[in-house]
């Protein structure tokens, strides 16, 4: 039976899992897809629509452009994926651009790398959650006001599943995420068939005009379509997840990883292709302002594109509609997964690297980094507040980070590759080698370019906090590692040893004469110091008074010192005392025994302890002196304790009947 404030922890994250059964958390590709995938996968729902919005600022004259620019937002799709393919099979402990970066181009660089990611996961569970709520206001336009608080909501609940473990996550994304491709695949084979029979589909807003609010020509053109294909590249994000988490995959780790990466670029590229042929077809129009939008009814509500299409493909009330959003709105939401699983495990490795606290390092009772789900979820919930949950404000600032570390880690590939093949001999393995340099240098060059535009591009638009955020993070780490090597170097053993002190003087602090305050003075007096002193506080007579009548009568063989406090304040006085002892012997060291009770319920530690728990805090600080807590355990530590030990008996019968089942 589990203690009380053990239930809620149980009955939401699950039991813990022993670190032997970790084995047992690896993926099979069915379920990695849903789990590493579900972000670029689910980009597909807003890809398009942030093309067609960059084009509307032109006007309806320069949507014929959206086929141009998908085409480039696939091109270098195929070029990343093939990229970090490599990537996987060269890294099979886990090919992040953290990890490339640090074994090709040094420290700093993987550094930048690894501020990039941190930023753009956090952006990523941002965007995705907001994005997902879209969509359920557009199939439910009365929630509208509540989209913060949806979003916010919907955050923790993804931080409540991972935290509840990996394959367990898995097998609950793996419905959204399949659920998803295959009404997309559905709307796209009807409305495909709709066009061969001569019955196109028509997008509720096909009669409305768009007005332009940019000149669609010269340098303005080409900055509208720069601009455009930089809002596309969000299909892009969360490719890198696969190759950060290839030590999840079950073995062969790499051929999985690299699988699992090309069946997701497959599935995206014929997804957002046909996405985007039935928008030109349908004659989706949007824009982003209402304020262009031109001969829309009264009242109009402008509904997402995928939500226009699947109206125009199955009908607006239809099943085939509301499943269509359905499952939009839930892959959306999962796709911040994506996140969930590359952010703690980025932080973890830094966290063992000593740039991030070391607690990020550990996993939990489900073995999952528990502190690295916390802290992004929290993170990315500050991140929605701040914008109102709008997708169109925090998509500006979203990809930077993504191009960053795609260049940083292609980059380290081409450099991996370079000093591989300088060390091979074999004219089979060089020709390989030639190739997968290749693709690795056609990919940081290529990403590079991108970055440079997406900066450009989206700058002015609020990617600045971005710009901002990386180098802060970047300080933030660097700074966490300064600290772990000054402390590294300070605790290093001298090489005269520790210096014995002169003394040791022992105080024992007494507020009563009761059975704690005997059993530690029965502890003070078994080390043998050179002196023992029992101190108390004057801060009622009555009570001190009583105190040393007590003391007489039980004739106690250690002398009781007592101590004014006009202020009836206990902390002060004592460490004034204290104070005099180290004055009066600076080599003398002083040992404060404090009686404590041991409690079994939570709310008993606000009634017990609290003025023990200030005198450690103020003698922590204090030099030479060493606090020694000695515990009195209460009736309800007994209950407690034993509560625990039929818990563990209980967990470990469970454990044994879950491998007699396997």
């Amino acid at each position: 039976m589990s203690t009380f404030a053990e239930i809620p922890k149980r009955l939401l994250v699950g039991r813990p899992l022993r670190s032997s059964m970790m084995g047992e958390t690896l993926l099979p590709k069915k379920l990695a897809l849903p789990v590493f995938c579900s972000d670029p996968l689910s980009s597909n729902a807003y890809a398009t629509e942030e093309i067609l919005l960059m084009l509307s600022l032109g006007g309806l004259t320069l949507l014929h452009l959206t086929a141009w620019v998908g085409a480039a937002v696939v091109l270098l799709l195929v070029v990343v994926v093939l990229s970090y393919r490599q990537t996987c099979h060269a890294y099979p402990d886990g090919g992040g651009a953290y990890a490339v970066s640090r074994a090709n181009l040094g420290h700093k660089a993987a550094l930048i790398a690894a501020s990039a990611l941190l930023v753009d996961y956090v952006l990523t569970v941002a965007v995705s959650v907001a994005a997902g709520v879209a969509n359920i206001v557009s199939a439910v336009p009365s929630l509208a006001p509540h989209v913060v608080v949806l979003a916010v909501g919907l955050v923790a609940l993804l931080a409540l599943m991972n935290l509840r473990g990996l394959k367990e996550s898995g097998r609950f994304f793996a419905i959204p995420t399949y659920g998803f491709v295959l009404c997309v695949f559905a709307m796209i084979a009807l409305g495909l068939m709709q066009i061969l029979w001569g019955h196109a589909p028509v997008a509720e807003s096909a009669t409305i005009g768009i007005r332009a609010q940019e000149s669609a020509s010269g340098l303005l053109l080409v900055a509208l379509v720069l601009r455009a294909f930089a809002s596309g590249c969000t299909a892009l994000t969360g490719v890198e997840a696969v190759s950060n988490g290839v030590p999840n995959f079950k073995k062969p780790r790499s051929d999985n990883a690299a699988a699992t990466l090309a069946i997701m670029g497959t599935l995206t590229i014929v997804m957002f292709v046909g996405i985007t042929v039935l928008a030109l077809v349908a004659k989706v129009h949007v824009g982003a302002d209402p304020s262009q939008l031109v001969g829309a009814p009264s009242g109009y509500h402008q509904r997402t594109v995928i939500a226009q299409i699947a109206g125009a493909v199955f009908g607006s009330n239809s099943f085939g509609f509301f499943a269509v959003q359905a499952f939009t709105a839930a892959i959306l939401v999962m796709a911040a997964n994506t996140a969930f699983n590359g952010f703690p495990i980025l932080a973890s490795i830094l966290g063992q690297h000593g740039y991030l606290p070391r607690q990020f390092a550990r996993r939990g009772d489900r073995l999952v980094f528990s502190n690295g789900i916390v802290i992004l979820a929290l993170l990315a919930i500050a991140l929605i507040w701040a914008f109102d949950a709008s997708t169109t404000r925090l998509i500006q600032l979203y990809i930077i980070g993504v191009f960053v570390s795609f260049t940083l880690s292609q980059s380290g590939m081409v450099k991996h590759w370079l000093t591989l093949i300088a060390r091979t001999f074999d004219p089979n393995k060089r020709n390989q080698i030639r190739r997968a340099l290749a693709i690795n240098a056609i990919g940081a060059a290529t990403t590079a370019l991108v970055l440079v535009i997406v900066l450009i591009t989206k700058f002015m638009h609020g990617a600045w906090i971005v710009v901002i955020a990386m180098p802060v993070v970047f300080a933030l780490m660097t700074a966490v590692r300064r600290h772990y090597d000054a402390v590294s170097v300070e605790l290093q053993p001298r090489p005269a040893g520790v210096i014995l002190p002169s003394r040791i003087h022992v105080i024992v602090l007494v507020s009563r004469l009761h059975a704690p305050t005997l059993q530690a003075l029965a502890f003070a007096r078994a080390t043998r110091p050179q002196t023992l002193t029992a101190l108390t506080v004057r801060t009622s007579a009555e009570e001190t008074d009583q105190l040393m009548r007590e003391w007489e009568e039980r004739d106690v063989p250690v002398p009781l010192t007592v101590l004014d406090s006009s202020f009836r304040d206990v902390t002060r006085p004592v460490i004034e005392y204290i104070a005099r002892l180290r004055r009066e012997g600076p080599r003398d060291v002083v040992s404060v025994f404090i009686p404590e009770y041991v409690v079994g319920h939570w709310w008993e530690h606000v009634l017990h302890n609290q003025s023990a728990l200030r005198l450690k805090t103020r003698l922590l600080f204090q030099s030479g002196v060493m606090v020694t807590s000695v515990p009195f355990r209460l009736g309800s530590a007994d209950a407690a304790e034993a509560r625990r030990a039929e818990t563990l008996e209980e967990l470990e019968a469970q454990d044994r009947a879950d491998l007699v089942a396997r």
